[in-house]
């Protein structure tokens, strides 16, 4: 018996090829296929009517489209949705659906887990298991609509998982996603979040598809952000500020920086001042992320705090906005998300 194809992991050439070369069929039917799985979310060959009876039955054992298993389905009070998939070989991972007026954003994990270990973060505490495929990440986004009942505007790779510790794979998955022939999103509509990882930064700026950058910040100075981040130890801020630098001189794109407001860990005033000279030079957006509640360790800033770092940020020119919190009631929101064991 021949290895079966894993549908998801393909790209549209590799789609080409398997059709003509191992099939023997007519180019034409990749095309099928990918409108069958990318635009109508059918993942059964047997609902694929415009395919002959034979053909669907030679698929059902050459071809495996294999989306994630749902386990649980959260909403929160203000309609963020929260799933809970069982990948095939048992690994759970967590993804978020969020509704922003007239638009959606899908976020998705690149990793079960993840292995750098923030402080203030839920899914480090959950421990690491492995990177996902190309077609796990894909799999997430296409099984989220297929649960919504609708095309998703926007991918951000801020789930589960450190993006740029699975370069390759991430990659690979946002040229599947992006190809006209399949999910055919816009490379706009695409963000990858790093917690700092310099080379995916340096990757990044060559890729042919010039998706958006995000990078979690969190602390202006070596000393905080290794204490926050123990990333920062092997990437130190000096390098990962000369990454945006060069970066952004090779792209021309503006950086978002994440920032999570910790009370009187991260919020002082003196380090909105520091962050500013920091930045110097770089064009930036800041998004300043009220502290979801994981560990008792830290506390969230306060309101006044949090209006206050922001006005010194806008008084320096840095443009920022204070994030408005979603799902953190069902702890779907940033540094929230978990591998959970099965019946946990």
């Amino acid at each position: 018996m021949n290895d079966p194809v894993y549908a998801l992991e393909l790209s549209y050439e590799e789609w080409g090829e398997i059709c003509t070369k191992k099939w023997g069929l007519p180019k034409y039917r990749a095309d099928q296929i990918c409108q069958w799985i990318y635009d109508k979310k059918v993942f059964n060959i047997h609902e694929m009517t415009n395919l002959s009876r034979e053909l669907r039955e030679k698929l059902v054992y050459d071809l495996m489209i294999l989306p994630p298993i749902p386990v649980t389905e959260e909403t929160s009070r203000d309609g963020t949705k929260k799933f809970l998939w069982q990948l095939y070989d048992g690994e759970r991972i967590e993804s978020v659906l969020l509704y922003h007026g007239s638009h959606t954003t899908a976020c998705i994990s690149s990793q079960a887990g993840c292995p750098l270990a923030c402080s203030f973060c839920a899914t480090g505490g959950s421990g690491f298991r492995r990177d996902l495929s190309a077609g796990e990440m894909v799999g997430q986004l296409l099984a989220m609509e297929k649960r919504a009942g609708q095309n998703i505007s926007n991918v951000v790779f801020m789930g589960m998982g450190e993006p740029f510790l699975n370069t390759r794979a991430v990659f690979r998955s946002i040229t599947i996603m992006n190809s006209p022939k399949m999910r055919n999103m816009g490379a706009r509509h695409i963000t990858i979040s790093t917690s700092g990882v310099v080379p995916g930064i340096l990757d990044l700026a060559e890729f042919p598809i010039p998706v958006r950058l995000s990078v979690s910040l969190h602390a202006p100075n070596e000393a905080l952000r290794s204490k926050l981040m123990p990333v920062n130890k092997k990437y130190s801020l000096g390098s990962l500020v000369d990454a945006m630098r060069k970066y952004q001189q090779k792209t021309g794109e503006r950086i978002t920086l994440e920032y999570i407001m910790i009370q009187k860990v991260n919020d002082e005033p003196e380090l909105a001042y520091e962050m500013a000279a920091l930045l110097s030079g770089i064009g930036v957006y800041v998004n300043l992320i009220p502290y979801n509640p994981v560990k008792d360790t830290y506390k969230r800033s306060t309101p006044e705090r949090i209006r206050a770092f922001s006005a010194i940020l806008s008084q320096l020119g840095i443009e920022n906005e204070i994030r408005k919190e979603k799902g953190t009631d069902i702890n779907a929101a940033c540094g929230q998300l978990r591998r959970r064991e099965a019946g946990n």
